[in-house]
């Protein structure tokens, strides 16, 4: 009793102000830097687009196999060391990249750093997620979830677009892709150690390692049962292929998209420096995603998803017509190349709505919450197998049919949407 009164009067000492949006900002930062910063970082090191789409690729696995060890986090420590150690890896992983990128090892060293931040960065997300049910309180947690989101895409921004810019400007600057690049992961460092610090003041101490180890036998036991009743679902299979089908073309696009706007127009590409794919694709982008998602959401909420899944499955694919055209014709403004961005981009942010929708309706059940973990690692994974083979195909087809095999890439979809569709729920 005495400890629980305590925790009461620790979580209001702290306003959720001081951390939650921190704390998921710096959630973004890390997966930001691994699946967009490193392709570019990639592309401008001389790397091959085979290459950084195979090696980059890999990196998703973390957020894969992540469900494998979250009881862990559970049963070693707390939520809050693991947060802050987490932070404190990245840093010195990010310190290891800037120092490393002017030897002859840079590759390989970078690689290495980079698969430390993709394990620890999966490690916080677990921790960070897991601790915002204990840290804030139930009125609060309501309130903040909007927050936490929006936060977490203003990292996403600030990554695509904010470090690229800067890579790129200090490009120009230095005259040195590794130096401009060591500087700028040298300040992702400086400012993920800033952000260690501060949580270690200000994200508040609401647990005890005693309560955790007494559950531990069940943390065990329930992490056994959760992977039996998720595979024990009805068309449990189905609904992996939809998880795996759905993205099939977008997971390909996604990994080619920067390099096609850094490639000159002698190999089929738009020829854009670093800064302006950091300004169109970085910046630009993710405002159609946004927008996307939130007029996708409304949209399901007011007619169900059973009737706009197929609205969806177009949106999500069609777009990816606006690099065909990009491809075709190579143009050189600006404004015209932001504007298929971010019809593209909006497109995919309308039709990924459904597949969080139907991620949540497979999840329904006794153990919902660490269904759609599970869920969520195959969403990773239709990322990831994708991306591995993207920069061959490229470099096989060139750009323009690359772009055309990514549109009919979304015919697997619709089959899997036809087989699935009639399962769905009515709305209500």
């Amino acid at each position: 009793m005495r400890d629980t009164t305590l925790e009461r009067e620790q979580i209001k000492q702290k306003s959720p102000w001081t951390w939650i949006p921190s704390l998921y900002f710096m959630e973004g930062l890390p997966y930001g830097l691994v699946m967009y910063v490193t392709t570019i970082l990639y592309k401008n090191m001389g790397l091959s687009n085979t290459e950084l789409a195979f090696y980059t690729s890999w990196l998703y696995l973390p957020w894969v196999i992540k469900p494998i060890w979250s009881p862990f986090i559970d049963i070693l420590k707390t939520k809050r060391w693991w947060i802050l150690i987490m932070q404190f890896v990245i840093g010195v992983a990010l310190a290891g990249i800037a120092f490393t990128l002017n030897t002859e090892f840079w590759f390989q060293a970078s690689l290495a750093f980079f698969w430390l931040i993709a394990f620890s960065s999966a490690t916080h997300d677990i921790a960070a997620d897991g601790f915002y049910m204990i840290g804030a309180s139930k009125d609060d947690q309501a309130y903040f979830i909007g927050i936490r989101s929006l936060f977490y895409r203003i990292s996403m921004v600030f990554t695509q677009g904010g470090v690229v810019v800067l890579g790129g400007y200090l490009e120009k600057e230095f005259n040195s892709v590794p130096m401009a690049w060591s500087v700028t992961l040298g300040v992702m460092a400086i400012l993920m150690a800033v952000s260690w610090l501060y949580h270690s003041v200000f994200i508040p101490k609401v647990e005890t390692t005693s309560e955790e180890e007494k559950s531990a036998g069940n943390i065990i036991n329930e992490f056994f049962a959760t992977f039996k009743t998720f595979f024990e679902k009805e068309g449990v299979w189905l609904s992996i292929a939809f998880l795996l089908l759905y993205r099939f073309g977008e997971a390909q696009l996604v990994k080619m998209a920067q390099p096609f706007l850094l490639d000159t127009a002698e190999v089929g590409g738009l020829g854009l420096s670093t800064t302006e794919v950091g300004t169109v694709y970085g910046t630009v982008g993710p405002i159609g995603l946004i927008l996307g998602g939130i007029l996708g959401g409304m949209a399901v909420s007011k007619y169900g998803l059973k009737k706009m899944i197929w609205i969806m499955l177009v949106a999500i694919n069609l777009p990816h017509m606006t690099y065909i055209y990009l491809s075709w014709v190579l143009p050189e403004n600006l404004y015209l190349i932001g504007g298929s961005i971010i019809f593209e981009t909006f497109g995919y942010g309308f039709g990924f709505t459904a597949y969080m929708m139907y991620m949540i309706h497979m999840s329904e059940g006794k153990y919902k919450t660490a269904h759609f973990a599970i869920a969520t690692a195959f969403m990773a994974l239709s990322m990831m197998i994708p991306g591995l083979f993207s920069g061959k195909l490229q470099e096989v087809l060139g750009y323009d049919n690359f772009f055309v095999w990514v549109l009919l890439s979304g015919i697997p979809s619709i089959w899997i949407v036809k087989k699935i569709h009639e399962k769905l729920p009515e709305k209500e």
